[in-house]
């Protein structure tokens, strides 16, 4: 993905060469003052997935602390390898959403579309390195309310879904053709995976721009070359190199900035012809970088106001050493100029694939390590106040954005027998944000049920116990004690 991982369970392709180490500052680590690990009473860790009795869904185990106020809103992520592939979670890594399905999941954040805050994913099949699947758009109530295809006969790739103003989407594909890779050491009659860059019409499906990497950007720009990896050397489809490994769109008024992994370059295309403006880094790049700019495996490069772009600076492969940041660069369209104006750094944290960097509402800053399985958010002058671990085995990006919802599903309810007179409840509502308690009812059938007792939400899962009886429900209370929903009766036995 993103330089390749891929969903969750497939593992991390990990190649190429690294043009030189940037200059790093490292945030001090600061004294955690809330932190969910593991009973002071044993030193064993806590299983790497976390289950529940109310539900069958799981999630990852994570760990957080925070030394004081941090951005607004909860942390949306794409863990892989252990529970579900989508999670939303608050800053205690208590769950609050897991993707229902099992489906593969990236790019998992809250976009605004028709004018209305929404859920939006990919989803899809990770193949090593890229993916083949779809957007995913969902609304308060979890229900989907537009699925976006990628368009010309192509399949959307795992890397990019994002929503513009205008109700369009941007993705990427991936598609494997016939090219002549003689010039970088490769066979004739060779196989490459040639990106393309689309924006779909979300309502529509039509696509309204399709830019060809290839046809833009010659091979030999590329830090990889086909015998760096006998598996990927395009000596057949099955084979296709990779030159270009695109793997981040963003839409800059006329023009769209264009993250290019393998060839170490941002390019800025312009709209409607597809013509590079300028390339950013790289082997060709048309600004001058001083030795503390260069970016290499890069990510999540967005163009801000200013003069500034920003990019997740992976800067590090297996085999080589260096540690990867969060990048700000300062960079002047005329003077053909990028210097570094601030990097984000912290504790030799190093993604060597995948890696994202956000821009909160309060100043903060929010960089997920993608490879790395964390994220750290930084005060603006790039200290750091919060950090999550342990999110799965990575996940491509992660963001904290508000969120509110409340899910077309009712509660789910679960009973465990005690001791004869007692039993144990325990309630849950998968994605819902508004719960402030817990209201047990228990009785005969659904025509004799009463309060048992009401409690505090207490994280993703609420039990409690009660006096046994036959049949039990549960409802779900907001702060003034309205009910949101109620669950299904249930029989206890």
């Amino acid at each position: 993905m993103a330089g390749a991982g891929v969903v969750a369970g497939l593992g991390i392709a990990r190649t190429g060469v690294l043009p030189g180490a940037p200059a790093s500052v490292t945030a001090p680590r600061p004294t955690p003052v809330a932190s969910p690990s593991p009973s002071s009473t044993t030193t064993a860790s806590p299983p790497v997935i976390r289950s529940f009795v109310s539900t069958a869904l799981t999630a990852p185990h994570v760990a957080s602390w925070f030394t004081g106020p941090t951005g607004a809103g909860l942390l949306f992520i794409g863990p892989m390898g252990h529970g579900a592939n989508g999670l939303i979670m608050d800053n205690r890594g208590e769950p609050v959403w897991m993707e229902p399905t099992g489906s593969g999941v990236t790019d998992l954040r809250v976009q605004v579309f028709e004018g209305q805050a929404v859920l939006s994913y990919w989803t899809g099949t990770g193949t090593g390195g890229h993916g083949e699947g779809k957007g995913i758009i969902k609304d308060t109530r979890y229900r989907t309310v537009a699925e976006v295809n990628a368009g010309n006969g192509l399949q959307a790739d795992l890397h990019e879904f994002t929503i513009t103003p205008a109700g369009t989407a941007l993705m990427i594909s991936y598609p494997t053709v016939g090219r002549d890779l003689t010039s970088v050491g490769g066979p004739a009659q060779g196989y490459i995976f040639d990106c393309h860059v689309q924006e779909i019409g979300i309502r529509s499906g039509a696509v309204l721009f399709d830019w060809t990497a290839s046809d833009h950007v010659d091979v030999s720009e590329s830090y990889l070359r086909p015998s760096d990896n006998p598996k990927a050397d395009g000596s057949s489809a099955a084979k296709a190199f990779d030159p270009f490994h695109l793997n981040s769109v963003d839409e800059s008024g006329d023009a769209l900035l264009v993250s290019s992994r393998h060839t170490h370059t941002a390019y800025l295309v312009g709209r409607p012809d597809g013509d590079i403006r300028w390339r950013l880094g790289g082997k060709r790049s048309d600004f001058a970088m001083t030795p503390e700019s260069v970016f290499a495996w890069q990510h999540d490069v967005r163009r801000r106001p200013n003069g500034i772009i920003s990019m997740f600076d992976n800067h590090y492969n297996q085999g080589n050493t260096g540690t990867s940041r969060g990048l700000l660069l300062a960079v002047d369209e005329k003077a053909r100029t990028a210097v570094v104006m601030q990097e984000f750094s912290r504790g030799g944290h190093r993604g060597d694939a995948e890696g994202n960097l956000q821009f909160l509402d309060n100043g903060h800053v929010l960089v997920g390590w993608g490879a790395d399985p964390a994220a750290t958010e930084f005060t603006p002058d790039g200290n750091a106040v919060f950090e999550a671990t342990g999110l799965g085995d990575a996940s491509y990006r992660t963001y904290r954005s508000p969120w509110t919802g409340r899910p077309g599903t009712v509660p789910d309810i679960a009973a465990i027998p005690g001791n004869g007179s007692t039993m144990q409840l325990y309630a849950s509502w998968n994605g819902a944000t508004e719960v402030a308690k817990w209201r047990f009812l228990t009785g005969t059938g659904p025509g004799s049920m009463s309060e048992a007792v009401t409690v505090p939400r207490r994280g993703f899962e609420t039990s409690t116990a009660v006096a046994a009886a036959p049949r039990a429900a549960v409802e779900a209370l907001d702060k003034s004690g309205a009910v949101l929903a109620s669950s299904a009766v249930i029989a206890t036995a």
